[in-house]
Parts: structure tokens; sequence; C-alpha cells
């Protein structure tokens, strides 16, 4: 077993296998690189955090049970963990497709005066309420490359789409995303 520390410069693909065969440290060091992203992406996606909690804590495990047969080289351990979380988060919000925008709780942030707090806070509900209104490939394929800032090629292995398909789904969520906040620059202090 090797230490948790030693485990920074370790591969992934090295790090599933050491893991299958039994070394907690592995597992320890893949939690800590990518259960962070993974939440990340499953908060901004679920827009709750306990949801999303809970996608990253089933994603993981999913990697755990899948380390003795992972083969290496077929997929990124990254690659394969956004895919999972992606399609966990898409079936909760199929699930509940009747959550209203009054509903999503309102995001926590720094300690900026009330005003800023207030418009930060409008900015953010315009865009999640205008993210949730986009085809659920447009929202997942905007989120991924703007906000989890992932690169096209690893968006498209997620997707398991072409990096065409990604530019096209990406730029039509653009657009699709500036039409529906077109007429509320001015209330949103953007003007």
């Amino acid at each position: 077993m090797m230490a948790l520390d030693a485990m920074n410069d370790v591969c992934d693909d090295a790090l599933m296998v050491l893991y299958a065969n039994g070394d907690q440290e592995a597992a320890r060091a893949l939690t800590f690189r990518h259960a962070p992203r993974v939440l990340a992406l499953s908060r901004r996606l679920l827009r709750d955090m306990a949801e999303a909690e809970d996608v990253a804590q089933d994603a993981m495990l999913r990697l755990w049970k899948i380390a003795p047969e992972w083969r290496q080289g077929e997929a990124k351990v990254s690659t394969w963990l956004y895919r999972v979380a992606s399609n966990l988060c898409i079936d909760r919000l199929r699930k509940k497709k009747g959550t209203h925008l009054d509903d999503i709780p309102e995001p926590a942030d720094g300690k900026p005066s009330v005003e800023k707090r207030m418009q930060s806070n409008e900015r953010a509900l315009a865009l999640q309420g205008a993210l949730m209104q986009l085809p659920e490939r447009q929202r997942l394929a905007v989120t991924l490359r703007h906000i989890e800032e992932l690169a096209n090629p690893e968006i498209a292995e997620i997707m398991q789409i072409s990096v065409d398909a990604v530019e096209s789904l990406t730029a039509r969520g653009k657009r699709n995303l500036a039409g529906l906040l077109l007429g509320k620059k001015e209330e949103l202090g953007l003007a």
C-alpha cells in the first residue's frame, strides 16, 4: 500500500488497478481527485446540494464496483465519471419535471453587499432558469463546456456523440440562452 501523498503522481488507470487489488489508499486518491468535480457538475445540473451529493456518491460507488473489470486505455476515469453522473442527473430531472423556478433554492455566496448579492442571485437564477428551459442535451453540453470548462473531445466522449455534434449543441444552446435572457438585460443590471 502507498501513502496518499505518493498517489498524486499515479495515473487514474493505475489507481483503478491498485483499488481492484484491495488498496484503499488508491480509492481515497481517486475520490480526492474526482469527487469534487463530479459533485460540482451534479450541483449545477440539479440545483439541489443533497441530490447532487447523492449523485456524486452513487457515481463513485459505481466506479468502485467496475474497478475489477476496468480496461485501461478505453476511457478516462474522469470521462467515465462525468458520463455516469450526467446520466444520473438527467434521470433525476426527468422524474421531477414539475419543478418550478420558485422551488429552486437561491445559491449561497460570499459576503458582498446585499445589493450585489441580490443582483448576483437574480443573474444566477435567471441563467439557471434559462438553462432549465434548454433541451436536455443542449443544457448538458453548455454546462460541461462553459461551466465545467471541459474540452469538446471530452464532452463528446461523455455524451457519446461526435465533436461536431458537441459544437452544434453548444452553439444552439448559447443562442437559445441569449434569446431567453435577451429581454432581461436591464432587469439583471447588464444593460
